[in-house]
């Protein structure tokens, strides 16, 4: 994520402690909180992605995704 867009969220974050925000503020802060929660998800989905577990007899193995129950 940008950084002028995170710094737009603390921005709104220190607008809504002082006042209310307005509508489109509102729409923008859980639009732009929505995106950076996704950019997190994804950096983390790719650090797993390339992740390998040592067995302790120098094998490593991939670390598979596990089934959604």
């Amino acid at each position: 994520m940008e950084q002028w867009k995170i710094d737009r969220i603390n921005e709104l974050a220190r607008l809504a402690k002082c006042r209310e925000l307005t509508p489109d503020e509102a729409i923008e802060r859980q639009r732009l909180r929505e995106e950076d929660l996704e950019s997190v998800r994804r950096n983390l989905r790719e650090a797993l992605e390339n992740t390998y577990i040592d067995d302790g007899r120098g094998n490593l193995r991939k670390l598979r995704r596990r089934e959604n129950k």
